[in-house]
């Protein structure tokens, strides 16, 4: 099978010119203007923003969270990503407590293989660090091509480790030239203002946003980076919320020092103000909460400084049935929200078309920097010869409207409803195939492919 891309205006994280593309099988064979092959389809590409495929770094699909399980499956969360011109994700496998690493990978594979319509890889988040866990870095890393691993600061007797652990389990991935990714908010503290709210009978979701305060997370952050600088770790902060976690990290550079900071769609977008709705406001509790309209500012410009690296999504979607699990209680709120389908159209729509930040930072927020960063470029996130296939045709210019009646996630509300966009993504191509095409898919499920990543040493 061979595609020609004619008169796309070509975006990467560096470049920007009109051309033609030549696909071969999964990969770019050349890019020329008049490129005079001969291909099965042609496709013209004028008056379009023709871009690498996004790579969103944090998904929660088909995951088992405070009793019950995230609404989008392997199967539907890959599809809708791709409906909205992500074409990877790498989502979380958790380890349950006294169960090996291994174990854990073997209970998501089970549930992913075979299931994805995207390409997908993933992180392992490691709640419970010992000698038998740290025999396994090793594997995991150049066997199964994971070089990520996530730890939390927060959710003790659940996912957290202390900092003993963190320690250790950050110089035996260093060893390894992987990277020690976060959740970092201060777990006692937000544990002491849950059940102080809760004892005076503070129950609605607006109490979870005040149960997790801004120096929870700037505190926690700064903490990491502390740690990873001692180690020499390559340390990276997840869910990037507010100014004063922008701080822990600008601090850091003050020393040399590199930590990678990522945010999410939502918290460039959306703001505090939403957890007054009661209980409406449960649509948007997740961990760490939505800010205040000072935190989005600092976050565009951290953006701009080069500070954050990365936007993806956090995507956890859960019904409104599974939500009201929390309509008495704030703390039972499964917390997550459903965005994967959105990211790419909406980060265009707030930052492009509102002159925030160029299409090169567009493309490097949305796909080059997850690449380089996760251990995959140039087989991801940029079109060039070699590389994977991976493309998205955009309109810079038409608008819509998100809408639960309109979306492809598993999830019965939207948390843009009604929410304009300039910007959409008409023809989707997944190594080398024309996955989605004006709404319409066109490959089957199972055509997504798992994978490795590489090492940083």
């Amino acid at each position: 099978m061979s595609i020609l891309i004619r008169n796309g205006r070509i975006v990467t994280a560096s470049e920007d010119y009109v051309a033609d593309i030549y696909i071969e099988g999964e990969t770019v064979h050349s890019i020329g203007k008049n490129l005079p092959m001969q291909a099965d389809q042609i496709i013209d590409a004028g008056g379009m923003v023709v871009m690498p495929g996004g790579i969103d770094p944090h998904v929660h699909l088909q995951m088992p969270f405070m009793g019950t399980w995230s609404s989008d499956s392997y199967e539907t969360g890959t599809l809708a990503a791709l409906h909205g011109g992500t074409t990877m994700v790498i989502d979380f496998v958790l380890q349950t407590q006294g169960k090996s690493l291994y174990h854990a990978l073997e209970a998501w594979r089970g549930r992913s293989d075979g299931n994805c319509y995207g390409d997908y890889s993933f992180h392992i988040a490691v709640t419970d660090y010992n000698n038998d866990t740290r025999q396994e870095i090793g594997s995991l890393v150049e066997n199964e091509g994971i070089t990520s691993f996530k730890t939390f600061m927060a959710y003790k007797g659940a996912l957290m480790i202390d900092d003993g652990q963190m320690v250790d389990l950050m110089q035996e991935v260093k060893r390894h030239g992987g990277m020690v990714t976060v959740h970092a908010t201060n777990g006692d503290m937000i544990d002491k203002l849950i059940a102080k709210h809760r004892a005076e009978g503070k129950l609605s979701p607006l109490y979870h946003y005040l149960s997790q305060p801004e120096v929870t997370e700037a505190e926690a952050s700064g903490r990491f980076a502390d740690m990873a600088h001692y180690t020499g770790v390559q340390g990276y902060i997840v869910h990037m919320t507010c100014q004063g976690a922008l701080d822990a990290v600008r601090r850091a550079t003050f020393r040399n020092q590199k930590v990678y900071a990522e945010t999410c769609i939502q918290y460039l977008v959306l703001d505090a103000s939403l957890y007054e709705k009661d209980p409406e406001g449960a649509k948007w509790v997740m961990s760490p909460p939505l800010r205040q309209k000072k935190d989005q500012e600092a976050l565009w410009a951290g953006i701009d400084q080069g500070l954050v690296q990365l936007v993806a999504t956090d995507h956890c979607p859960f019904t409104w049935e599974q939500k009201m699990m929390g309509k008495d209680d704030f703390s039972k709120i499964p917390n997550g929200h459903p965005a994967i389908e959105h990211r790419m159209e909406l980060l265009w729509s707030e930052g492009v078309a509102k002159g925030r930040i160029s299409a090169n930072k567009y493309v490097e927020l949305s796909s080059a920097n997850a690449a380089r960063i996760f251990g995959m470029y140039p087989k991801k996130g940029c079109i060039a010869p070699g590389s994977d296939a991976d493309i998205v045709i955009f309109d810079p210019n038409e608008r819509h409207t998100l809408s639960a009646k309109t979306h492809h996630m598993n999830v019965d509300y939207s948390a843009y409803e009604g929410h304009e966009v300039q910007g959409k993504c008409k023809t989707v191509i997944l190594r080398g195939k024309v996955a989605v095409d004006e709404g319409k898919v066109l490959i089957e499920k199972g055509y997504g492919q798992y994978v490795k990543r590489k090492a940083m040493k």
